[in-house]
Formats: structure tokens, C-alpha cells, sequence
């Protein structure tokens, strides 16, 4: 997929670096292996800068023997259909995490789950669709919806910074960006660190980020019950042939071009 600020990546970058200070802490945490795969486009520097951050990030969590064990994170360069046809089939969670009302819609989120990951997402694009066809017990949702970000907007009173001050996990893993815990990013880790607290955080990263690591607490606990998560796989591979491009093509055709597909028959009459 793109990589761009609303689909928000960087969320999970920072989910990352909170696992991280987690289990230098000594905390206990199950077994985890996070893959990123994203392209940005050619002047788009900011996302460039998270790509640099993204890899950075691995060669600290992957090089580290004591958070190795538990975590590790891979950026796979070139992502593309063939690296799709690999990477989806083995996923087990979905992140489908952009800022409600953002996405138009979304396609990987469909292809995952007919994998059977679990989706992990916002109410946004199609996750909304997938929501409805498998069922609240069956994706795990988190995050503002469309409605409270608007309320942001209308009112003006969004204040990243309030949330940073307040949450000391979100304020331990921002300042990783900052602070040289993560060498070789000093212009990238300013940057982010300045659009998130100097320019208020358009894409609301700090708002979602205490939902967003409650959502993923309420996931491992549930991988650690491996009858229960494959019920909940096969439901969503179940629902997911609604989604595919047949039925697609088949109910454009009914409802917006008002065309009958032809039939066998249709040709043996002929």
C-alpha cells in the first residue's frame, strides 16, 4: 500500500516503540512479528522520512537480544502484488488503521481477511463494510470515529500536545524520536516528532494512540486462546466472497449500468 500520514503507519511505529520500552522494563509480553510494506511517492518527503524511521527502528528492535526474542519488525522494500501473494496469506492481524473518514475505501483490508487475519481497525473506508458483514465479536475496532473528528474540526479544539503531556507511555515513545534511544534519525525523528506536537497532529496519531494499544492488549490476549481466534478466522474468511470481484462486476451491472449478464443459454438460443 501507500504510504502516506492518514493511513497512519506511523501509529503502529509507535505501538512498536512502546512494546519496546515495555519489555526493556521487564514486562512479559506473547510473541511478535510486525511487517511493513509501503511505497512512497517520489516528493513525498514526509513519508520517506517515517520509512527511514520504520527501518531504523527494526535494526534497534531485531538487534537487541533482550526484545528480540519476543519482538521483531521487517520493512519489505518494493512491495508490490507479487510480495502481496507471501506477505497476506501469513498475516495474522490486519491493520487497517487510517483516520476515520480518510480512506475512500481500501482493498487490502478485504484481501487480508479473506486470508483469515483478524482486522484491526478504525471505522473507515471499507473496514466499516467488514465490520458489518462478519460481525463486532469477529474485528477489533478502535479509534475516533468519523463523527468526533468532524466535532474536532467544527469546534477547533483538538490539542495534541494535552494527550503527550498526559499519557506517559505516549510521551516515553515520542520522545524516542527525539532523544537518541533511536541513532541515525535526527532530521527524521525532529521532523515527525514537530508534526505531531509543533503542527497539532493533523491525522489525530495522539488522540487514538491509548485505543489503539487497548485494542491490540484485547489481541494478544485472545491469540493466547488459538481455538477461539480460529473461529473468528473462519468467519471472516467465510463473509469475505462478498467482496470479490465477481459479485462486484455482477452488482454494478444490476445496480448501476442495468445490464443483465448473458447466460449459456442466452447463447445456445442464439
Amino acid at each position: 500500500k501507500r504510504l502516506h500520514a492518514y493511513k497512519r503507519q506511523l501509529l503502529h511505529v509507535l505501538g512498536i516503540l512502546d512494546a519496546y520500552l515495555a519489555i526493556k522494563r521487564g514486562e512479559k509480553r506473547p510473541k511478535r512479528l510486525h511487517i511493513f510494506g509501503a511505497k512512497a511517492a517520489p516528493s513525498y518527503v514526509y513519508a520517506k522520512e517515517i520509512i527511514k524511521v520504520m527501518n531504523v527502528v527494526a535494526d534497534l528492535v531485531n538487534g537487541d537480544p533482550d526484545v528480540s526474542k519476543y519482538l521483531q519488525v521487517v520493512f519489505l522494500p518494493n512491495y508490490g502484488v507479487t510480495m502481496a501473494e507471501k506477505i497476506i496469506p501469513a498475516a495474522d492481524i490486519s491493520e487497517q488503521i487510517s483516520t476515520a473518514g480518510k480512506e475512500a475505501s481500501g482493498t487490502s483490508n478485504m484481501k487480508l481477511m479473506s486470508a483469515g487475519a483478524l482486522t484491526l481497525a478504525t471505522l473507515d473506508g471499507a473496514n466499516i463494510e467488514i465490520k458489518d458483514a462478519v460481525g463486532d465479536d469477529n474485528v477489533e475496532i478502535f479509534g475516533l470515529t468519523e463523527e468526533e473528528i468532524a466535532g474536532y474540526y467544527q469546534r477547533g479544539d483538538y490539542h495534541a500536545r494535552d494527550f503527550y503531556d498526559q499519557d506517559p507511555r505516549l510521551h516515553a515513545a515520542l520522545d524516542m524520536l527525539v532523544n537518541g534511544q533511536i541513532p541515525g534519525i535526527e532530521t527524521e525523528g525532529r521532523d515527525i516528532f514537530n508534526s505531531l506536537l509543533t503542527y497539532n497532529d493533523e491525522y489525530f496519531v495522539l488522540a487514538d494512540f491509548e485505543s489503539y494499544l487497548a485494542a491490540n492488549k484485547r489481541l494478544d490476549k485472545l491469540y493466547q486462546q488459538p481455538r477461539i481466534w480460529a473461529k473468528k478466522a473462519l468467519a471472516n474468511i467465510a463473509e469475505s466472497g462478498r467482496f470479490s470481484a465477481d459479485f462486484t462486476v455482477q452488482r454494478y451491472g444490476r445496480e448501476i449500468w442495468h445490464v443483465v449478464a448473458k447466460t449459456p443459454e442466452d447463447d445456445h438460443e442464439a
